[in-house]
């Protein structure tokens, strides 16, 4: 098949919307299909189109439904999307209409959407080939943020918890993603003199971030709103286990009796379970086999089979 992959985020974005377009890419490669990688559509007749963001990729989409009112349209829906855009936004809620099949990346995606577009939805879980290894300090409790400094992300929550921890514990907080505004790095600088427990590198490579993640014993997910997170993705693959906020993103993905959840933008309960993952082996140890339960779901080789399984559908 010939396919075209769109996605709004640059080559050179470090987003996870662009990650998950080059692993697409590459596993459909793999599978002998020829893939094209672009930000918009403009021409051509791919047998099948690929839409990551309902919303922001609504012109390539409208552009390719006129020019093939029988193309194999899917769209993926990100999190701004699912929990945003599609409440509101026409642009995002004609993508949805236009579409043969919708792809959320987490299975309470499917309940943000009307029950009329559920049954051309499908769930594909992301994946990921990190081989690295846990490697954290023995001295110090090392808590790692991997996510740009942007609203959506709640990026310094995990930074406002420090308040509540006691300055003898033995934990620091680092802190890998690029500032999106002058402002966020503003900020992250004023949190950081405020508390030295409190690291911000910006934005590096993924491998270094990954690196920084196998290095930690734990990891914040903090956001307001996701669609599925790669950063959770690599955690349960590393094997280190998260703290997340309870939005329905985040427990898609980790599962409803995950033991790691803490109110969103709640500082004082992720303090609290901080403390608890430090002081308790018996909490941080019941972290680890959550995150170790759903590592099956992030197994590249079912990521692919569910993309041959949506190809052979809209054959």
């Amino acid at each position: 098949m010939k396919i075209t992959i769109v996605t709004p985020a640059p080559a050179a974005s470090r987003t996870g919307n662009r990650h998950t377009a080059q692993r697409w890419a590459a596993m459909l490669r793999a599978a002998g299909h020829k893939v094209a990688l672009a930000t918009q559509w403009h021409s051509g007749k791919p047998d099948v189109l690929f839409a990551l963001h309902a919303r922001r990729s609504h012109a390539s989409i409208l552009r390719f439904r006129e020019a093939h009112a029988d193309g194999k349209l899917v769209v993926v829906l990100t999190g701004t999307d699912l929990y945003r855009d599609i409440g509101y936004d026409p642009d995002a809620q004609q993508s949805l209409q236009l579409a043969q099949r919708l792809v959320v990346l987490q299975d309470e995606g499917l309940k943000a959407l009307p029950r009329r577009l559920r049954a051309k939805t499908r769930v594909i879980y992301q994946s990921s080939q990190v081989k690295a290894k846990p490697t954290p300090p023995r001295k110090t409790f090392r808590v790692c943020v991997l996510g740009h400094l942007r609203e959506e992300k709640d990026p310094f929550r995990a930074a406002l918890a420090l308040k509540h921890i006691p300055k003898a514990e033995t934990i620091e907080l680092v802190h890998l993603g690029q500032s999106m505004s002058p402002a966020m790095a503003a900020r992250a600088t004023t949190l950081m003199a405020e508390d030295p427990r409190y690291r911000w590198l910006g934005g590096m490579p993924h491998w270094r971030a990954l690196g920084g993640l196998a290095r930690s014993q734990l990891m914040v997910m903090s956001s307001r709103i996701e669609g599925g997170a790669n950063a959770i993705v690599e955690a349960a693959c590393v094997g280190v286990p998260v703290l997340a906020s309870a939005i329905p993103g985040n427990i898609g993905m980790l599962g409803a009796d995950y033991p790691g959840y803490y109110p969103l933008e709640d500082e004082t309960a992720l303090a609290k379970l901080l403390i608890k993952a430090m002081r308790y082996q018996a909490y941080y140890q019941s972290l680890k086999r959550g995150i170790a339960a759903r590592r099956h779901l992030f197994r590249p080789q079912n990521e692919q089979a569910n993309l041959a399984r949506l190809l052979r559908e809209l054959a």
